[in-house]
């Protein structure tokens, strides 16, 4: 994983003492909130409906086993014991008080972590595949790609101030993990007819109030020319993007009330242009960066069979193991959706025990899931067993993922000062409805997903189900869509009708997964149902 130079810990050690000198003034009352918002917002301090809150930058997912030890630390001793990790694969802190945040900086700059950059109106955490370096179907590790971007836009004066916040992922296998296309800049690496490795970029695509799905704008864009092209889409974006209403600012109202040809031929002419400059990063500097992402010593004698006797084992096995790269290895996908729990969320016991598994284990490494969970990217297959049990006595043994109970949600009304009804609640509800294991086998992959407002951070629009909290006339009403996805399939849930309460929207989640195991054929998905049979059905049965 990538390790700081000088300039890394001068700059992020720097940003903690500016911070700390802001949060003085604040706390004095020289500094007026107006005057501070912007200033804690490029720090990722947010506040919140009860209190501040704290978002925290895992770069494209990767954390050491020191890095996840600490945020189990900060957990403890600044917030009320746990963490929650996000759909941007960072982690954040929902009761931090004020007076405390530079000292929280301080301790994340120590092992190489910080918060900027994590909010406002600028590139935020760039994400990725978090099987990157591991899958067996991954054409180059993606994440050096994603580093080089994000020193790139790290502080980048020209959009410090963009019209809205910006969001990129970076992946190279055609799986798409990282829900992509609906990223402001989604860019799948890819080996050319000459085994060159390309870049396509999809550009425009977004949740929130407007879905959209990002289209193709740059076709095989040679590889060593990334960030000129990011750039030049970057820049007309900031030029024509809107400023006079933040609803009509993202990148994918600008694609789409201009077209996509004429989006692309502008991006086209400022490549061209900044090709003449000659601002793309030296190839040593990628090569610095790549030779920190080297697979780690793999033991080529390991054994590559796992003993299945233990059913609960083999059960865990099918659903949150993968398939690794190199023999005698597999990924591990920790589940932090235990039935009747708060999906993303761990305790600070739980987060330092993942960290010992980690180096134990994994080679000292972890990924943040962009569906709020963990993943241990190198494990022995003979280890697989014992690392099981662990988890099993720790609460994070849950066979679940990809499964009906492994729901991703934002805090909702809980924490968030712009949603209209709670997410957390429902997901509760939800995951024990669906509690029976055997069932949640049966119906196979589900992806649920539940978004507490309309600005969809729990990316609701994506969810094979979806749900949406929305405020009628002051009660809590939840909206039920169908059909969503957020990989290489990706596609946009449609609204069956009238919302429903809360007891109400988990039986009517219930009658769609009825309807399912009724009209699936050989062994279709739910999303696969439904795209073949159409809405009809399920609005029947839901509706009466």
């Amino acid at each position: 994983m990538y390790k700081y130079d000088n300039y890394d810990q001068q700059m992020v050690d720097a940003r903690v003492s500016e911070f700390r000198d802001q949060v003085a003034r604040r706390i004095a009352g020289t500094l007026t909130e107006d005057q501070f918002k912007p200033l804690r917002l490029k720090n990722g301090l947010y506040l919140q409906l009860h209190a501040y809150m704290l978002r925290v930058a895992i770069p494209y997912g990767t954390l050491s086993g020191a890095q996840m030890r600490l945020l189990g630390d900060i957990a403890d001793k600044y917030d009320r014991g746990y963490g929650h990790f996000t759909t941007r694969q960072n982690i954040q802190y929902n009761w931090i008080k004020l007076a405390d945040t530079p000292d929280i900086l301080a301790d994340l700059a120590k092992v190489e972590m910080h918060a900027i950059q994590t909010s406002g109106n600028c590139i935020r955490n760039i994400s990725s595949d978090q099987f990157a370096g591991a899958a067996a179907d991954e054409i180059v590790d993606p994440r050096p790609y994603a580093e080089l971007l994000r020193q790139w836009s790290s502080f980048h004066p020209e959009f410090d101030y963009l019209p809205r916040k910006f969001k990129i992922a970076v992946i190279a296998s055609e799986t798409d993990r990282a829900a992509m296309k609906l990223h402001d800049i989604g860019i799948r690496l890819r080996h050319d007819d000459a085994g060159a490795i390309v870049a396509d970029f999809y550009v425009g695509g977004g949740m929130g109030r407007t879905p959209m799905i990002a289209p193709l704008i740059g076709d095989g864009i040679a590889i060593d020319h990334m960030v000129t092209y990011t750039e030049a889409a970057l820049r007309v974006y900031n030029r024509h993007g809107r400023r006079d209403n933040k609803y009509k600012a993202r990148i994918k109202i600008l694609v789409h009330e201009i077209g996509a040809d004429s989006y692309r031929s502008q991006v086209e002419a400022e490549f061209a242009h900044l090709q003449t400059l000659e601002l793309e990063p030296p190839a040593a500097e990628l090569a610095r960066i790549q030779a920190m992402f080297v697979p780690p010593a793999f033991d080529t004698t390991a054994p590559d069979s796992v003993d299945r006797s233990d059913p609960d084992f083999a059960v865990w096995l099918d659903n949150n193991v993968h398939a690794h790269k190199q023999p005698g290895y597999a990924l591990v996908t920790i589940s932090l959706k235990p039935i009747g729990g708060i999906p993303g969320d761990a305790s600070a016991d739980q987060i330092r025990l993942m960290a010992d598994l980690a180096q134990k284990h994994s080679f000292d490494e972890l990924r943040v899931t962009h569906a709020q969970n963990i993943v241990l990217p190198h494990v022995k297959k003979a280890d697989l067993y014992a690392l099981w049990q662990m988890l099993e006595a720790n609460g994070l043994g849950t066979p679940n993922l990809d499964l009906i109970t492994d729901i991703i949600a934002c805090p909702g009304l809980d924490y968030c000062s712009l949603a209209n009804a709670r997410s957390i609640p429902l997901a509760q509800k939800i995951s024990q409805r669906f509690a029976d294991q055997g069932r949640q086998q049966d119906l196979g992959e589900l992806k649920l997903k539940i978004s507490g407002c309309i600005n969809a951070c729990g990316h609701h629009h994506a969810g094979h189900i979806g749900v949406l909290g929305v405020d009628r006339k002051g009660v809590e009403n939840y909206q039920l869509s169908l059909g969503g996805s957020e990989g290489a399939d990706t596609s946009l849930g449609q609204i069956t009708g009238p919302g429903f309460s809360e007891d109400g929207i988990v039986d009517a989640i219930e009658k769609a997964t009825e309807v399912y195991l009724v009209k699936r054929e050989n062994g279709e998905r739910f999303v696969d149902t439904y795209r073949r049979v159409g809405m009809a059905p399920f609005k029947e049965a839901i509706y009466g």
